[in-house]
């Protein structure tokens, strides 16, 4: 198997860093090794509820197939239909020689500190393909898990898309409820071939002094789709991510939908880029941000650089109390002929809708919840309705947290 000679050619420039940096070497890096489980129904009882919060079920019921590390160890891993993989990717690149044609070709291992230190450490991560025309039937589940108190944990995921295929996932990051303070560092490389289409949702539930740092590119050929949706609810340190795809064929389309919750003492960076490379290319980035008293910095860049491309951004900020929403969208057209636009909302709650919902018969606490609520609803993202149900069910296990 070989790549295209448009993927060869894809060479994403380096970005400056975001945000504030992060002195790796104060996480420890060992770990013992955990049991792999024949059935994930065997782990222990607050750790399956953990991941059920991020959209993971151990009873594997409506999923196409599963695959879920802890701290360092692939604990369960496994495909249920025909036509799709799912592995952990240390024994597909094992398996595949061609495989190493995609690694760390759409992230250069340079991109950063980050990816250089994942590719410096030994790693495992998930490797998800569907052959050319399968569809998933269900959705595919993959999570990241981190149960060791101060642990550095590093992965590098690939994902292909063949020719013709469809693949739902559900990604589900979070930490044991004992775990306070990590660290998580994750590579993702999607390929997204003629006529295929990846819907993609991630749902992190990290902890209060835990530090994300997600590196995330894809590339999506001729008439291919790439779907992002991403909900970050629970409190957590630091998050910085700012996924890129690149539109390399004509036709291909890119759509990212965020919905970001800041709690007190919560620094949240979070952007999307797409590059729109290809005549006919089309992208959108939607984001719902909300601080109680946390910062996030919500950005977005759409480039033009071909004529007859579409695209627009939106980000839509609420400051329930002190806290600090920074909107960053930034348009380049690099050639006459785009078609791009963006808006940007930052407020707070009118106090009319308030006083409305209270002549209703609802506490202003209520009120406030149900505004909120509303301001998260999932439609936005255009999802089929089991993984619109999937989010829904997520954002309903942070209510108590978040109202």
């Amino acid at each position: 198997m070989e790549r295209s000679d448009e993927l060869a050619s894809v060479v994403l420039s380096k970005q400056a860093p975001l945000g504030e940096d992060i002195n790796v070497s104060e996480y420890c890096e060992t770990t013992e090794e955990r049991t792999y489980q024949e059935e994930l129904s065997s782990l222990d009882e607050e750790d399956r509820l953990r991941m059920r919060e991020v959209g993971i079920e151990a009873s594997e019921e409506g999923r196409s197939g599963t695959f879920v590390q802890m701290d360092h160890s692939v604990i369960h891993e496994g495909s249920h239909q025909e036509g799709l993989e799912i592995m952990d990717i240390t024994l597909a690149l094992e398996k595949y020689d061609w495989l190493r044609d995609y690694f760390w070709k759409a992230v250069p291992v340079d991109t950063d500190k980050y990816t250089a230190t994942v590719q410096s450490r030994p790693h495992h991560g998930y490797f998800i393909r569907a052959l050319p025309g399968v569809e998933t039937t269900l959705p595919l589940q993959a999570c990241l898990f981190i149960g060791r108190e101060g642990l550095a944990q590093y992965v590098h995921n690939v994902i292909i898309a063949e020719e013709g295929s469809k693949l739902d996932i559900i990604t589900g990051c979070a930490t044991a409820r004992h775990v306070k303070g990590s660290l998580h560092v994750g590579v993702s490389e999607f390929y997204i071939k003629p006529r295929a289409k990846v819907s993609f949702t991630m749902i992190h539930s990290w902890a209060e002094e835990v530090v994300v740092r997600p590196r995330t590119t894809s590339v999506v050929e001729e008439e291919g789709v790439f779907l992002s949706n991403y909900i970050c609810l629970k409190p957590v340190k630091s998050l910085q991510m700012y996924p890129t795809t690149k539109l390399v064929g004509q036709g291909a389309m890119a759509r990212y939908n965020s919905i970001l919750y800041a709690h007190t003492n919560s620094y949240l960076d979070v952007g999307s880029r797409v590059y729109l490379s290809a005549h006919c290319t089309r992208a959108e980035i939607l984001a719902r941000t909300i601080s109680s008293g946390g910062k996030i910095i919500a950005r977005g860049h759409l480039i033009g650089e071909i004529p007859e491309v579409k695209a627009h951004l939106e980000c839509r900020g609420l400051i329930l109390k002190d806290g600090v929403i920074h909107a960053i969208p930034e348009l380049e057209g690099r050639v006459a002929g785009v078609d791009m636009s963006h808006e940007a909302a930052v407020g707070k709650i009118a106090q009319e809708e308030i006083e409305y919902l209270m002549a209703k018969g609802l506490s202003g606490s209520e009120a406030i919840a149900t505004i909120v609520r509303g301001f998260m609803d999932v439609g936005i993202m255009g999802l089929p309705a089991p993984l619109t149900q999937e989010i829904d069910k997520a954002i309903k296990s942070c209510e108590r947290e978040i109202f």
